[in-house]
């Protein structure tokens, strides 16, 4: 790896780091009282600045000008790797009872938790000096092409599979609950949500060919450029409020999850984008690279937001990034085989 790519990660984890002790110092009070400064810091993140970055994203993308035979041919096996593990972890909790509504809505929000943390990669702030040191100019524009839709597409997606489980979880809880009444709320969770809504707003806003106005485009990129230093620093103080025995048991679990958002996910875009859509040369090493990223810190964000597997997801984000450093020349290694 380049030094400019090990800085970069050495950065991450710093600011990481800061967090942490941030956490360990209890800088920004104790998690009790009701307030949580982890769970406050997450929500700032959802509620605001993530929508801000989805709007403005979606608003501003150029339809017209996508690699869009590169871009289909990503985002094939991930989704597809999405939809699998989700409905592994779905058969692995059929018949478990919870014992209230509480604890029911965590364990149906799980499934889609661990399938964002397989499949969500960090592709600004590791992917894309990655792919710059690697690929140079040419290499980064296919990179942007593929991360403009990242968020939009995957989110999206999970929003919907983790809305209709906890529709299904809600109505089971609820005796007056008609079939009529789960469905409206479930299109109404799912629509009016702080992921889906942005997205949907941002997309009929670029049908409109209007450009966004100087001020509200200077308000969400200022707002969308809070997102990647506010989840590093949350990722720290998550770890720092959670206890030792929490993390160690989350640990098994987030290896797993490490491993396959680091080999699994790499090697099924590489065998679906090359054989299976004809995919070569510097689309195909940049999409490999792309799904060999780590675990995105989008991936905890989504657990606080459905209080699920938090400790989980923060572990297999800091797991995966380290492995990162070994995974990264395997599939250069093999990119470099198929010429």
């Amino acid at each position: 790896m380049s030094v400019i790519v090990l800085n970069k990660l050495l950065a991450i984890f710093c600011t990481v780091a800061l967090g942490w002790v941030a956490g360990r110092l209890r800088w920004l009070g104790e998690p009790a009282g009701g307030i949580d400064p982890a769970r406050l810091l997450g929500n700032a993140a959802f509620y605001i600045f993530v929508p801000a970055l989805l709007f403005r994203t979606t608003a501003r993308l150029q339809v017209a000008e996508m690699p869009w035979s590169t871009v289909v041919a990503y985002f094939v096996p991930v989704v597809a790797l999405l939809l699998a593990v989700y409905a592994v972890e779905r058969l692995r909790r059929r018949g478990r009872r919870a014992a209230d509504l509480d604890s029911a809505e965590r364990d149906a929000a799980a499934p889609a938790v661990r399938s964002v943390t397989s499949v969500f990669g960090n592709g600004v702030q590791v992917g894309i000096p990655v792919v710059t040191a690697l690929y140079g100019e040419a290499g980064l524009g296919v990179h942007i092409a593929i991360v403009s839709v990242h968020a939009l597409v995957l989110l999206s997606v999970l929003t919907v599979l983790v809305e209709l489980d906890l529709a299904g979880v809600r109505a089971a809880h609820d005796a007056s609950a008609s079939v009529l009444r789960t469905l409206r709320n479930t299109v109404r969770n799912t629509l009016i949500h702080p992921v889906v809504l942005p997205v949907v707003a941002g997309a009929l806003y670029n049908a409109t060919g209007l450009p966004l106005p100087g001020p509200l485009d200077e308000t969400l990129q200022l707002l969308g450029t809070a997102v990647a230093p506010l989840c590093l620093v949350l990722i720290g103080i998550t770890l720092a409020y959670t206890a030792g025995r929490t993390v160690l048991g989350a640990a098994r679990g987030a290896i797993g999850l490490s491993a396959v958002k680091l080999l699994v996910q790499p090697a099924l875009v590489l065998v679906v984008a090359h054989w299976g859509f004809g995919l070569n040369g510097l689309p195909l090493q940049v999409a490999v690279m792309m799904a060999g990223m780590p675990v995105g810190s989008n991936a905890l964000i989504f657990a606080q937001r459905y209080r699920s597997n938090e400790a989980q997801a923060t572990t297999a984000i800091v797991l995966s990034t380290l492995g990162l450093v070994l995974t990264a020349p395997l599939w250069l290694a093999v990119l470099a085989r198929l010429g």
